[in-house]
């Protein structure tokens, strides 16, 4: 089954170009078969892929699909990987990804057919390069794949291109997943000159041949393409600028794909890291400051999707924690959990937008459980589950990567969960606020409010499940023997200490109780506060400032965008007066004097004759003139004939 592998990617990357080159002849209808038939194929096979891996004793296979680039003694492959961790993420990525396409054939029901192809041909495409990230069996399959979301990032964000400010949130994700690639970059021709391959395999049996330094610089330079496509500090600010496409957009990127990548790049890469130990604090250092300024922006922002996108910043920076802590498989499992109920949660608020006619605004909603009780009820799972509330899938993966950040350092601890009372807290004033008191909208958007079609509701109740019992793969060894069914899944590729430095039993279970105190506290005090009396006025004072989003973008724009434009400005100045000026003027010049000589050449011979006695005529005046020697010495020299 494993040959057959390259039928994963292949499937979505037949609907991108069956729905791209045809877009004007398929219907909708039509569109969307093959758009989410071919996602729906992708994860059938992948199930069949993970079936196999499962099997006690499979080891990893790479599948050779052709010689791809050789150049001298380095040789890379076309090749891919399939084991455990490559598996898992097949699942999540066309699990999630077929429920997504399924819910946007009914959301993005108003376009018209050759728009509604273009979008499921970004949509099948976007799977398809995430598909190939994870599937590489070496960096440059790998970083193939990374250009590719960034690449279908930039077309999905600015779907809607005409609108200019979502064209320029497209250009936002592009130019700084850019800045974070070039770091990815330098990374891999870091490799290829200490190890000659980026076979995954060549480059981890090597890896503790080289120097500490190296490797601190290869894994630090890998962590700064990681912090661009996972919106970490200093490259998250694009992530919430991203809600300008589509939502179902917005939940491929957040659960299934894009953001994602990061975690994948750094567990598959656990090897280095293990061994550059001041790269390892770096991760865990800037996850978790990501985690705790993304939630202190979330308590004040009052679009329904920038708050579940600030909630992806801070859960993504819970993962970093998890990866800078040594819990490889904590990370891969919050990245799983988090997939399911980030995806229920962004759709189910493209439910509430689908309903409200296109209002984000939460101060414009409330009391909406009335008229949608499906999606009330799964969007309320979704909260409890990235709360962390028991028994709910977000309760067991964040209070893994919690536990292994107290065993590193208590202080990580600390932050982290403060960070979970913020991010229970937020969640359920958006829950509130959206969902308890009254409406609040205008009569024309109550008229029109409805629960959502079944193409919508179908897929929340699907991840609602998810988001209700994900979590009970990953129970704790110590609560239960072999209740860690996922670390014992991925203990051949992270390795039999992937979970971290661990705690005593009585530690861990005291840990566990005081963030699950906290998470219900913040729950029940947003629940009460905003479900009777909801914000509706602009913040004040410092919750101006979280509104703001602590002016992050306000500085960058300020420090580095600002000046780039002045630079740029004076740079077209100094092409157009000065270098054109120059290159112009010569040939301005040589014009001219070809113009002046071209009269020598008039064709008339009394010109030519004119021309001819002035010329002589100037000759005998330099002699009378000046005396010249020359040709008196000349005209000496003459001798008549005797």
């Amino acid at each position: 089954m494993t040959q057959l592998v390259w039928l994963v990617p292949a499937l979505p990357l037949a609907g991108f170009l069956l729905n791209g080159l045809f877009r004007n002849q398929l219907s909708k209808s039509l569109t969307g078969i093959i758009g989410s038939g071919t996602v729906l194929g992708a994860f059938v096979v992948s199930l069949l892929l993970f079936g196999e891996v499962r099997h006690e004793g499979f080891q990893p296979a790479v599948v050779t699909l052709f010689d791809f680039i050789s150049v001298g003694k380095l040789s890379i492959p076309f090749a891919f990987q399939v084991d455990q961790l490559s598996s898992l993420f097949l699942l999540i990525i066309t699990g999630v990804g077929f429920l997504i396409h399924l819910y946007s054939t009914a959301y993005m029901h108003e376009e018209n057919a050759p728009q509604f192809a273009r979008y499921f041909s970004y949509l099948n495409l976007f799977v398809f390069s995430m598909l190939l990230l994870v599937l590489g069996a070496n960096f440059i399959i790998l970083f193939i794949g990374w250009e590719g979301v960034g690449l279908c990032s930039y077309l999905l964000i600015g779907y809607w291109f005409r609108n200019i400010d979502y064209g320029n949130a497209a250009k936002k994700a592009f130019i700084m997943n850019r800045i974070g690639d070039l770091g990815f970059l330098i990374a891999i021709f870091f490799m290829i000159s200490k190890f000659g391959s980026v076979s995954f395999d060549q480059v981890f049996g090597k890896a503790s041949t080289v120097p500490v330094g190296v490797m601190t610089a290869i894994t630090l330079l890998l962590f700064v393409g990681a912090t661009g496509k996972s919106a970490q500090i200093p490259l998250y600010t694009w992530l919430p600028d991203a809600m300008a496409g589509p939502t179902p957009v917005s939940a491929l990127i957040h659960a299934a794909t894009m953001v994602t990548a990061g975690i994948y790049m750094i567990a598959r890469s656990h090897v280095l890291f293990d061994l550059a130990p001041v790269t390892q604090t770096v991760v865990a250092v800037i996850g978790l400051a990501t985690a705790l300024l993304a939630a202190s922006i979330a308590l004040k922002q009052n679009d329904i999707k920038k708050v579940l996108a600030y909630s992806t910043v801070s859960q993504l920076g819970y993962m970093f924690l998890g990866l800078g802590v040594g819990a490889y498989d904590g990370a891969v499992f919050h990245v799983m959990t988090h997939a399911f109920f980030k995806a229920l949660l962004f759709l189910g608020a493209g439910s509430v937008i689908h309903a409200m006619g296109g209002e984000q605004d939460m101060r414009k909603m409330g009391g909406l459980k009335k008229w949608m009780p499906a999606t009330h009820i799964t969007f309320l799972l979704g909260c409890l589950a990235i709360s962390g509330i028991p028994p709910f899938s977000g309760f067991f993966s964040k209070d893994e990567i919690l536990s292994a950040a107290y065993a590193k350092n208590p202080v990580y601890y600390v932050i982290g969960v403060f960070t979970a009372l913020l991010t229970a807290f937020y969640m359920f004033r958006l829950y509130a606020t959206t969902f308890l008191g009254q409406f609040r909208g205008t009569h024309d958007q109550e008229h029109h409010l409805h629960e959502s079609p079944g193409a919508i509701t179908i897929p929340l109740w699907v991840l609602a499940i998810l988001a209700v019992i994900g979590g009970f793969v990953g129970i704790p060894d110590s609560w239960m023997a072999n209740g860690h069914r996922l670390g014992a899944f991925l203990s051949p590729v992270l390795g039999e200490n992937a979970h971290g430095l661990e705690v005593e039993k009585g530690t861990e279970l005291m840990l566990v109780a005081v963030s699950v105190v906290l998470a219900v506290i913040g729950s029940l005090a947003a629940g009460m506060r905003y479900g009777k009396k909801p914000e509706l006025g602009e913040p004040t004072g410092f919750g101006k400032v979280l509104a703001n989003k602590w002016y992050v973008d306000e500085f960058y724009h300020a420090v580095i965008v600002r000046p780039l434009d002045l630079l740029a400005q004076f740079l077209v100045f100094f092409d157009k007066n000065i270098v054109d000026g120059i290159v112009n003027g010569v040939g301005r010049l040589v014009q001219y004097g070809s113009r002046q000589l071209r009269l020598l050449q008039s064709g008339q011979v009394g010109g030519y004759v004119l021309l001819m006695v002035l010329g002589i005529l100037i000759l005998f005046l330099v002699e009378l003139f000046t005396g010249s020697p020359a040709v008196s010495s000349a005209a000496g020299k003459v001798a008549l004939p005797h």
